[in-house]
């Protein structure tokens, strides 16, 4: 009894979110007051930079004990397992790790400051908007099948 029920709700939302997109982009102002998102955003303030994007992935790549374990754990355990005690290979490890963990770190920050910028304009949050609509409807479409 309860799937039919829960079907309609998925298909009345997407619908809603559908035609919420729809009349946003169209309007192409909504008052700051309508949104809670908007009202959260509006007192967030700008999105970070690229560069404090980094700064802020960076510090909590360094600062996170699994990582420093992790890496730890793998240069003593190898040099142990190999009777190894070679300084410069163990250091060039970690530096190697440490150019993989930043360059990762840019591409997140780099890559989520573009695809934000995008996706707060008109025409990302319209895309945003239908494409949820439609895996909604999508999941009804497996619930029903």
């Amino acid at each position: 009894m309860a799937a039919p029920r829960v079907r309609g709700r998925l298909v009345v939302l997407a619908l809603r979110t559908a035609w919420v997109a729809v009349r946003e982009h169209r309007a192409r102002t909504v008052p700051a007051d309508a949104s809670p998102d908007r009202r959260r955003a509006r007192l967030a303030g700008p999105p970070p930079g690229p560069g404090r994007a980094y700064a802020q992935l960076f510090a909590l790549t360094v600062v996170n004990p699994a990582t420093v374990a992790y890496f730890a754990t793998v240069v003593v355990g190898a040099r142990a397992a190999a009777g190894d005690a070679d300084v410069a290979s163990g250091a060039l490890f970690v530096l190697g790790a440490f150019v993989a963990s930043a360059s990762w770190q840019l591409v997140l920050a780099g890559g989520g400051t573009v695809l934000g910028r995008w996706l707060s304009g008109p025409r990302g949050r319209l895309a945003t908007g239908l494409v949820s609509a439609v895996v909604m409807l999508v999941l009804v479409v497996v619930l029903v099948v």
